[in-house]
């Protein structure tokens, strides 16, 4: 996996630069504001009306917008400038309020009530559905003052908690190690296309390149965003040439494919995704659905997916087909990409060690680079996880505080520097399932716990490794880690205080979910569902959970992956064709996989014949142009929805 031929092209597409200036000034500061409280509206409002897909369009809405004004003032915007915007952008897409907004759906949804835990989600999560608050849908109510104060004291922690472990582990494998991160350079390429001069733009590529995406994504924008939303505000009924979120086909295949979620989701996005992501990483995602379509109809004549039965559409039977079989069967590859993850970590200790810095560039940072102190990481890492654990014993006390350390002092660090490695070397992030769960219900069964509340505490279980490749992008953009810092300064009240009352804007504007965010009234049914049912393990009686889980079928999930690993090692094939097969067979979004698949192939076979190396330079710029024109329809649509509709509360 170290030397795979295609991660090796994409590890070589950046590379660090020799200075680096804060790009923290004036400037970035309006920008705070105006992502607070311009953007993070339409990008939560997209969110329940299309999906989380949308998300990344506000950073690059953001940036352009602030780009052509600094244009028509004679001047420009550093590269710094637009990264921190770019980092601010996706602080607030965060939207940590909007969290509040699926607590009091779940508290109130019929997946609690029949499941019958409506009465043990704690009040500090959400008030009870009897609540004043629910029926005047409100957050600004005595009964959300715990669950806002708590989450704020939590994003507090989660915030200092980012310049702990994981930037020491950065430190390590980025400084230390030298390990390449080969993915990073993706993320960074795009903020640095709009960095370009105006002499660059006309001659260079990134400019025209991120333009074409900029309107292919107005255009599509106009059809899948813009014309349903205000035609829904116009008319009776919104006029939507494109189905939200897909077309449903399962009734109409169940007869040949039983047991198959069957549909097509037409959002071009997926094809720019697609064009983006390694592409064996996506064959691997369509040969997973594909064995899926094949095994599913013969598993229910087996009588092993009893639950499905004719008539249901996607979210029921992925939902019946997760509980019979794939729940189980996925917690099996997860557990053999975990140790693959960890074996390919062991092997990689002896591989390339000529190039790594030394323990001395843990000391020794490169100058202007803005690092911390390493061992201020370190006590940053462990004030955190102590802040935690005390939360977690104040709010579930009669959970043994012994788990709390073990989470954060043990299982933490080793997983965090697993993924950190994994991230340095193949650009994979690695989970070990159920580790979090197993825990709980081991509490449950020896240590006589009885509840739901610790899933629902703020536990500290984490897995800093991701972090890593976010600090690797902060560096190829040549931004210091103190701008970073103070950027979060800023930002922080901003999107706590705007996020709370966005969210309690949206809210009453309409039900959530109901037929005006159609994205959330689709899918999360689905979700609660399988949030609570894993809940169910941790009370007292015959658990749906442990009647879901089925030792054999995580048996064979977990010896199909390590035989697959082991046959594409023997072949000399892609193992990043795993992780796509694990993506495939987890059904979460299987009716974007074929378009994914599309732009995979035009990439591949068409533009990079065409364009040469070049091409994994073009595609995530044409990408994150393709997002920005979404993002400018969205907005548009979003205005006028929410000014609309706010006008039906007036009284004239």
């Amino acid at each position: 996996m170290y030397d795979d031929k295609e991660l090796k092209e994409y590890r070589d597409l950046l590379t660090p630069p020799d200075h680096f200036e804060e790009g923290f000034d004036w400037k970035t500061v309006v920008g705070a504001v105006f992502i607070g409280f311009l953007m993070m509206p339409g990008s939560m409002y997209l969110q329940l009306v299309i999906g989380s897909g949308i998300g990344p369009a506000a950073r690059w809405v953001t940036i352009i917008l602030f780009a052509e004004i600094a244009r028509r003032a004679h001047t420009s915007l550093k590269q710094q400038e637009i990264f921190i915007l770019y980092y601010m952008a996706g602080a607030a897409l965060a939207s940590p309020f909007q969290g509040l907004l699926w607590n009091q759906y779940l508290v109130q949804s019929d997946a609690a009530k029949m499941l019958g835990l409506t009465e043990f989600i704690p009040s500090w999560v959400a008030p009870a559905a009897s609540s004043d608050s629910m029926a005047q849908r409100t957050f600004f109510h005595r009964d959300w003052l715990i669950p806002i104060l708590l989450l704020v004291g939590s994003q507090i922690i989660q915030r200092v908690d980012r310049f702990g472990l994981g930037y020491a582990l950065y430190r390590i494998t980025s400084d230390v190690e030298r390990l390449p991160f080969p993915m990073a350079p993706v993320g960074a390429l795009g903020t640095m296309a709009l960095a370009e001069t105006e002499e660059e733009k006309k001659s260079g590529w990134k400019w025209r390149v991120f333009s074409i995406g900029g309107v292919i994504g107005l255009l599509f924008g106009s059809i899948y965003v813009l014309l349903p939303v205000v035609s829904g505000l116009i008319f009776t009924e919104p006029i939507g040439l494109i189905p939200i979120p897909w077309i449903e086909l399962t009734r109409h295949t169940e007869e040949v494919l039983p047991a198959v979620a069957t549909g097509l989701q037409l959002d071009l996005g997926l094809v720019f995704i697609g064009m983006v992501l390694p592409f064996w990483a996506v064959v691997g995602g369509l040969a997973g659905l594909i064995i899926t379509v094949v095994l599913n109809p013969i598993l229910w004549k087996q009588g092993i997916l009893h639950r499905w039965h004719q008539g249901m559409a996607t979210v029921d039977t992925v939902f019946a087909n997760n509980f019979d079989f794939y729940m189980s069967f996925g917690i099996g590859l997860g557990l053999a990409i975990g140790v693959i993850g960890v074996w390919t970590v062991l092997r990689s200790f002896g591989k390339n060690s000529a190039g790594r810095g030394g323990l001395q560039a843990l000391f020794n940072p490169p100058p202007g680079r803005g690092d911390i102190n390493f061992w201020l990481s370190i006590t940053i890492y462990i004030v955190s996880t102590l802040s935690y654990v005390g939360l977690c014993i104040l709010l579930v006390p009669n959970f043994p505080w012994i788990f709390f350390i073990g989470y954060g002092f043990i299982y933490t660090p080793i997983i965090s520097y697993i993924t950190a490695r994994m991230e340095g070397i193949a650009g994979q992030f690695v989970s070990l399932p159920l580790v979090r769960e197993a825990s709980f219900i081991a509490g449950a069964k020896y240590f006589g716990y009885q509840g739901i509340e610790i899933w629902y505490a703020p536990i500290p279980i984490h897995n800093y490794g991701e972090a890593t490749v976010g600090f690797r992008e902060i560096e190829l953009t040549g931004t210091s880690l103190r701008g970073i810092i103070k950027a979060e300064l800023v930002v922080f009240p901003v999107v706590m205080i705007s996020s709370l009352l966005f969210s309690q804007f949206i809210w009453r504007l309409a039900p959530i979910p109901s037929s005006s965010y159609p994205y959330a009234q689709e899918l999360w049914h689905l979700q609660a569902l399988n949030t609570l049912l894993m809940q169910t393990s941790t009370l007292e009686g015959n658990s749906l959970f442990f009647q879901a889980l089925n030792s054999s079928y995580v048996l064979s999930g977990l010896g199909l992956g390590l035989f697959m690993y082991m046959i594409l090692s023997i072949l000399g094939l892609p193992v990043l064709l795993i992780y796509g097969v694990v993506r495939g067979l987890g059904q979460s979004t299987p009716h974007g996989i074929i378009l994914e698949m599309a732009g995979a192939l035009l990439g591949r076979y068409y533009f990079h014949k065409r364009y040469g190396s070049m091409w994994r330079q073009y595609a995530p710029v044409l990408l994150a142009g393709f997002s920005c024109g979404m993002g400018l329809t969205g907005m548009f649509a979003m205005g006028f929805a929410l000014i609309l509709k706010s006008l039906s509360y007036m009284a004239y």
